[in-house]
């Protein structure tokens, strides 16, 4: 297959290849003409103050490539630190010596004046805060953390009661009674042998008799994790093993049902149930490394359920339904680990490998059943309690369920489980390429068939308002209580958050829960984001919405009296929206409560909200050591506002150095922050103090955070036309990005990069690779740099699979590297990284050593997931990223000479 050549971009107004695409012409339909697969315009020449007279700005020699350098002050930069210097001489001009006399001693004039008027000042004093500078200490000591606490609902001791780890004891607060008390002390839970046991994670039964306790904890992938569990008997004081202790642990996931009165658990990859201590029921007996029950594998994991479990019990704790995957004909990814221990100078003479089933476009996803469990009638069954140990007692009580029209086994992908009523299941099912999919109900009180569901609702191509996008990976079906279905119906009803016909995700009302078509509760050009927060006993629905898409706030609408013909009412705010914030909520069981946090753009807090109440308050937490920590340092000016790109409306950040001289005389460096991966956001209103805010305080540097075309919480139209073509859009955008900020005067031009991680290393990929002559300097680290390397479901979803799309995978790729010439580049990544596997960089690296790119800078970080964070590599990775910008750009901004 050819690769793709491009050519630098052309100044604005200039004719090219991509003058033919406007903004319409990007919604792709059938017989569509795929965007051309290069950056087809001439160079960019951006005005600059510089282009007058190169003498005036006299860049400094490379600085040693040293974290210290980069971490210190500008002003502690000695003669041979390299400094900039002004005008080419480090002499000041004679017929300045005197204006600077003048100046001087109008300052010493002004401050004897301020002197004496201070001392006849009787009011308070008042303290100028942000003068301390920040340091890559502050940032990675905790220095600026943020304290957020979690709590746990306990359903049946009624509506604003909850359970919370406090001060080496599990509290149960009762929010009506004011009252709290201590219900276990963790000292008091110990293992067999009286050894006080050390937890990962604790959960009470709803009936609050028992505590389950995971210890032992060993992580496995992004949210999975083996452990040996224990079940802690709250009235006795007793503790016992769910399963003999192993070591290393198999225990993967436990949960109570419902009732509080069983236990449903995964151990290696089989699944159990104990209803009574102390024999369990065992479900399944295929468990095995290919053969999976309860959890998910590696993809399904990361890319669908974003979870540790795929196990749900029924509302009643009558049934339990679950997940069986098989991965015999999946390919297996493996890659060494050097070094298994923490000490960074141990010598392993012999690599270990891991292993993991990790299917890549086009390859074999593994086969997926979806399977119902029925306790009931398994104890109600006539067999002797010995028999019904056997796997025939097992296989007897449990249902394979199946449909019509299902896909094939290699093209299915199960998006979803969800329990709305006892006895009625529903299942969604998209193919590989998420484009067609389908949503089955399942009544399984039916004698005959009760395995065979029915589809009520069709989803993607097949629907009446497609797109030509993709259906969202996202589990958020809440089931309606019977006494609120409309209309008095005792049928089951239930909730989902899906797109309208404009493209916004909103409410939609399921009633009965086998109607085809939706009743929408909210409208409008915004959208309700994550899953719905609960409904109270009068029908209100709480949840988030995006709006505007850079805030949260938790709103209410009331489910509807009849499913008439039905016009959404404006939604009632819970939270003010009249200034700018980011708050998400949990709320109680019965949903009368609420913890309400709020996570910006001020310092966080967390308080318990009683709905209709406002005198009530509880307040969690209030970051107030947080408040006084932040006045103290230097912070960076921050703004919000839109660009345009081609006629899309895009969000853009921009951090400003304190104290930045905007005149247009100085000039300075910017640093362009990219993710940009479909449906995700980077602007927004929350809270951060992070490495960025270093770059900009420290190091005097703007930075800007553009969200192009393919982010989310803005409608369908804007993520969409990245369709089948990751990274050629996004790519532009970010291009658009960088000329609109090269134009303003306070930026020096000729001093303008990018970085990412992930996603976000493979978009500023893939602005070197256009080669526009804009970009200086670019950092990746992670990326993915060829989609045929990466995960089969995430890419298959928005890029079709590789023989329906062969040329949008070149050009979703790093296909040229002539750019890499032009630029700064630093690339970076993990050897251990099962998710963005290292692949992808010794791919790119081959690449470079083709074409003699060689003007790079390249670091293998030993061990390291996606996370890079294995002895010290988090910390060091940002220490590199600093020195070579500083060596690169120097500090800040530049100015003229008089």
């Amino acid at each position: 297959m050819n690769g793709v050549s491009y050519e630098r971009l052309s100044q604005d107004g200039e004719e090219g290849p991509l003058a033919l695409h406007n903004a319409q012409d990007e919604r792709r339909s059938t017989g569509a003409i795929r965007p051309t697969p290069y950056y087809g315009e001439g160079p960019f020449d951006p005005p600059s103050s510089e282009d007058e007279d190169e003498g005036l700005l006299e860049k400094s020699p490379k600085l040693p490539r040293s974290p210290g350098i980069a971490e210190r002050g500008p002003d502690t930069f000695s003669a041979e630190d390299g400094p900039l210097v002004v005008g080419g001489t480090r002499k000041r001009p004679s017929s300045l010596r005197w204006l600077v006399i003048c100046l001087v001693s109008l300052v010493l004039l002004a401050a004897l004046i301020g002197a004496l008027a201070a001392k006849s000042y009787s009011g308070s004093s008042y303290h100028v805060p942000g003068v301390q500078r920040i340091t890559m200490d502050h940032i990675f000591n905790g220095t600026f953390w943020v304290d957020r606490r979690g709590l746990r609902w306990i359903p049946e001791a009624g509506d604003g009661v909850f359970s919370i780890s406090e001060g080496g004891y599990i509290q149960l607060v009762d929010l009506k009674t004011n009252e709290t008390r201590n219900l276990v002390a963790t000292s008091d839970v110990k293992d067999e042998y009286g050894k006080t046991l050390s937890w990962s994670e604790w959960k009470v039964s709803a009936d609050m008799q028992y505590m389950l306790i995971k210890t032992d904890y060993r992580k496995q992938w992004r949210h999975s994790s083996l452990g040996n569990y224990y079940v802690h008997s709250i009235r006795e004081g007793i503790t016992i093993p769910l399963q003999s202790p192993s070591k290393p642990p198999v225990t993967s996931y436990a949960t109570f049902a419902p009732s509080g009165q069983s236990i449903a658990y995964v151990s290696s990859n089989d699944i159990y149930i104990l209803p009574s201590l102390p024999a369990p029921i065992r479900l399944t007996y295929t468990g095995n490394e290919t053969l999976i029950n309860g959890v998910p594998d590696w993809v399904y994991e990361e890319e669908v359920f974003g979870t540790d479990y795929t196990i749900w019990w029924s509302p009643d704790s009558n049934s339990l339904a679950y997940l069986s995957f098989d991965e015999t004909d999946v390919d297996v990814f493996s890659f060494p680990v050097y070094n298994p221990t923490e000490d960074n100078s141990k010598i392993v003479p012999y690599t270990q490998d891991v292993k993991v089933k990790y299917p890549k476009p086009g390859y074999n996803n593994p086969l997926v059943n979806v399977q119902i469990f029925q306790l009931d009638k398994y104890l109600e069954g006539e067999d002797a309690e010995e028999d019904r140990s056997r796997p025939a007692a097992a296989s007897s009580a449990t249902l394979t369920l199946d449909w019509p029209g299902r896909q094939s086994p290699q093209d299915s992908i199960v998006q979803e489980v969800a329990w709305i009523a006892n006895r009625t299941l529903l299942v969604k099912e998209v193919n590989r390429a998420a484009d067609q999919g389908s949503v089955i109900l399942f009544d399984i009180s039916q004698s005959q068939q009760a395995s065979v569901g029915n589809v009520v609702r069709k989803l993607g191509k097949d629907a009446d308002d497609w797109d030509e996008g993709w259906i969202d990976s996202a589990q958020n079906i809440y089931p309606l209580p019977s006494n609120l279905a409309p209309g008095g119906s005792s049928s089951p009803a239930y909730l989902d958050i899906i797109p309208d016909s404009n493209g916004y995700n909103h409410i939609a009302l399921f009633s009965p829960a086998d109607a085809s078509k939706p009743v929408f509760l909210t409208s409008g050009e915004w959208e309700v984001t994550g899953n719905i927060l609960g409904v109270d006993k009068n029908g209100s629905i709480y949840f988030q919405a995006a709006r505007p898409s850079t805030d949260r706030h938790i709103s209410a609408v009331q489910l509807p009296s009849s499913i008439a013909p039905y016009t959404p009412a404006a939604p009632t705010d819970l939270t003010v929206t009249s200034v700018p914030a980011y708050y998400d909520a949990q709320f109680s069981p019965n949903a009368g409560f609420y913890l309400l946090n709020y996570q910006g753009p001020g310092i966080p807090w967390q308080k318990i909200v009683q709905v209709n109440n406002d005198s009530f308050g509880y307040i969690l937490t209030d970051n107030a050591h947080l408040n006084r920590t932040y006045e103290q340092y230097e912070s960076p000016i921050i703004s919000r506002s839109t660009i345009d790109s081609d006629g899309y409306e895009l969000n853009v950040l921009e951090m400003r150095p304190p104290k930045m001289d905007d005149s247009g005389r100085t000039k300075y460096p910017v640093l362009f922050r990219v993710y940009g991966g479909p449906g995700s956001q980077m602007v927004s209103n929350k809270f951060e103090r992070d490495w960025h805010h270093y770059v900009v305080c420290g190091l005097k540097y703007i930075v800007v955070v553009v969200d192009g075309r393919g982010t989310g919480f803005k409608g369908r139209k804007l993520r969409n036309p990245v369709r089948e073509n990751l990274g050629f859009w996004e790519t532009k955008d970010q291009i658009n990005a960088a000329r609109t900020w090269a134009a303003k005067t306070y930026v020096d031009p000729k001093r303008i990069g990018i970085w990412g991680w992930s996603y976000g290393g493979f978009m500023s990929s893939k602005v070197v690779e256009a080669d526009a002559g804009i970009h200086s300097l670019a950092m990746a680290v992670a990326p993915v740099t060829s989609w045929r390397l990466y995960d089969s479901i995430y890419t298959e979803r928005y890029m079709n699979l590789p023989d329906a799309n062969p040329d949008g995978y070149v050009n979703a790729s790093i296909s040229n590297v002539t750019g890499f010439r032009n630029v700064d580049y630093l690339l970076a990544h993990g050897s251990g990284d099962d998710n963005v596997h290292y692949a992808n960089s010794a791919h790119l690296l081959d690449m470079f050593t083709r074409a003699q790119v060689r003007d790079f800078r390249f670091r293998m970080f030993t061990d390291s997931d996606h996370g890079i964070s294995r002895r010290g590599a988090y910390r060091e990775l940002f220490e590199w990223m600093t020195a070579f910008l500083v060596e690169k750009w120097g500090r800040g901004g530049r100015r003229r000479t008089w």
